[in-house]
């Protein structure tokens, strides 16, 4: 905000800037109040509330907050609050405009920094903040807690330099000295290592520690062996949202083998309040993937729905992986989310080939036609099928973060499915209305996502992703006729027509009617993926199941030129721009 300033005006600036400590839980400043001082983060972090329990982005030592403030604003329109225990800067708005009376060059840089927040806020891109310090909380000393932060610090060095501090390196030391650690590395693992069990009171000092470790971070790290009993932290603090102050809770089950063990996630989720995330930890690789998440690094895969045309996805993923992409988080609607499950347990392409096609092709999953009092199919063949390809899983049980979107007609729209049978959700998710029947549970009515979201690419942003990898196929999607009427003929003047007369037929009709309102949303959504794959899919139709190896083709051709062109773009592209 202030780098173009001389050194002249850097100093008389320094000289109006007040220094104050603002204890983690502390409001700084509540919508309403005068806006009439610019912040600048020291050390901590803050946020940004939409109101008391939403948390809109966090502001990390370095940034500031209020920019607007200086140049007039009236009132704060949100809630701001310490995190964690903060030092801040105060930059009056009086203050401001003495500098600003000997050095008017440093209006261009608030202005500037106060307009680009304005416009990313209006296109709600208003980007969070990446969190620097993470205190890593074990559940007890049976927990191999020292090798797993070891391998995590390591993994966060590949995004800046990482340091490690424990009760022997931190006990004793002052706030100044925590500070000066955060701001000479990235990143600042804060560890707890227990001696022995936790309810031994002969160690007054591991409290204190602990005490220490929730006030320094940014974000908790709470590992436990997914085989053990669930049960509470000894400190009980992590286990409430309320008394984390909003700081994202990340609940690590370290695995004995290479499988995730089922249900371990839904049992240990069970003990805590509030909104957590959880990840499976069977090796190396996901503790790579962890660092990833934790730090606003990680890489989501959103597949879109499309009927038949969907699964060309398969195509795209498999010319993804031969280039060396992998995904920290799936999510996805309708047959996007049926195959996405598949990404999220960990099948290989070939694996996932073979289980849908047997799946769609040759389990005809609309076959059972009914008396359409519902919807033209029972739905009981759909429903037997995603038994038997997922099994009794959870979303809770797949290996990787997942989610997948329905619409809700009970009210609310959007549904966003993370946890509960795998099935039951995928079944929702693609329950084309008029099709299959909806998905009736606890007094609401669920039908097929693409109805409100058809490519989630928000959802996944909104989940912290930085990097969004979005396959959409169904949006150049257009049902075409060759007659013209208001009326459909009598059905025996249908069944002896000429077969050079095109009409739409009825399912067709229905699911594309279903679709529209997906495919716009969709086409806005588009934007907010880094990397976008839209495979020509005009030849086949939404029901065409039979020409499944043909999708699957077209997919991987238009991934590969997709790919090949990125590559050559990036060669291309000078060092300075």
């Amino acid at each position: 905000m202030f780098a173009q300033l001389p050194p002249a005006a850097l100093q008389a600036l320094g000289d109006e800037l007040v220094w104050f400590g603002l204890p983690g839980g502390r409001p700084l400043f509540k919508p309403g109040e005068p806006a009439d001082a610019l912040y600048l983060v020291k050390s901590g972090s803050l946020g940004v509330f939409d109101s008391p329990s939403v948390l809109r982005h966090l502001v990390s030592a370095g940034e500031s907050v209020g920019e607007i403030s200086l140049l007039g604003g009236e009132t704060r329109e949100r809630m701001v609050r310490a995190l964690r225990d903060s030092e801040l800067l105060r930059l009056d708005r009086a203050a401001f405009e003495r500098v600003l009376g000997m050095h008017p060059q440093a209006l261009l840089g608030v202005a500037r920094t106060a307009i680009e927040r304005l416009q990313r806020r209006e296109r709600g891109e208003e980007a969070p903040g990446l969190p620097r310090t993470f205190a890593v909380l074990p559940l007890d000393g049976g927990v191999p807690v020292r090798a797993l932060t070891m391998q995590l610090m390591m993994a966060l060095e590949s995004y800046g330099n990482c340091l490690v501090i424990d009760a022997e390196l931190g006990r004793g030391r002052g706030s100044d000295w925590f500070a000066a650690h955060e701001a000479q590395h990235r990143f600042v693992i804060y560890l707890d290592v227990p001696h022995g069990d936790r309810s031994n009171k002969s160690w007054p000092d591991d409290d204190l520690w602990r005490e220490r470790c929730l006030r320094q971070a940014d974000v908790l790290l709470l590992p436990a062996l997914a085989a053990q009993p669930a049960r509470d932290w000894p400190t009980m603090m992590p286990v409430h949202a309320a008394r984390v102050r909003h700081r994202p809770r990340h609940l690590i089950l370290l695995h004995a083998g290479h499988q995730v063990a089922l249900g371990a996630a839904q049992r240990w989720r069970a003990v805590f309040s509030g909104e957590l995330q959880h990840h499976h930890i069977c090796g190396h690789t996901d503790i790579v993937r962890l660092a990833r998440l934790v730090s606003g690094h990680g890489r989501g895969l959103v597949l879109a729905g499309g009927g038949a045309r969907g699964l060309a996805h398969l195509g795209a993923l498999r010319a993804l992986r031969e280039a060396g992409h992998a995904f920290d988080a799936v999510g996805g609607t309708s047959i996007g989310a049926i195959l996405g499950a598949g990404v999220a347990n960990g099948w290989d392409i070939e694996t996932m080939t073979e289980i849908f096609r047997r799946a769609f092709v040759e389990g005809r999953p609309l076959s059972d036609w009914t008396v359409p009092l519902l919807a033209l199919t029972r739905g009981h063949h759909a429903s037997r099928m995603l038994r038997r390809t997922f099994g009794v899983l959870d979303i809770e049980d797949l290996h990787l973060p997942y989610f997948c979107v329905s619409t809700r007609l009970s009210g609310g729209g959007q549904a966003v499915h993370r946890h509960g049978p795998l099935w039951l959700w995928l079944r929702a998710s693609s329950a084309i209305p008029g099709v299959l029947p909806p998905v009736l549970q606890k007094g609401e009515v669920h039908v097929d996502g693409a109805l409100v979201n058809n490519l989630p690419t928000d959802v996944m942003a909104a989940d912290g992703i930085a990097h969004i990898t979005a396959l959409d196929v169904q949006a150049d999607i257009a049902l075409r006729t060759n007659v013209e009427e208001s009326s459909s003929p009598p059905w025996w003047r249908v069944l002896l027509q000429n077969k050079t007369v095109r009409r739409p037929g009825l399912v067709s009709t229905l699911v594309r009617a279903g679709m529209v309102n997906g495919e716009e949303a969709s086409l806005r959504r588009r934007a907010q993926a880094q990397l976008l794959f839209t495979p020509p899919l005009d030849h086949i139709g939404m029901l065409d199941w039979k020409d499944w190896q043909r999708a699957i083709d077209s997919g991987y051709r238009h991934a590969i030129e997709v790919l090949e062109a990125g590559t050559k773009s990036a060669k291309e592209t000078p060092y300075n721009e």
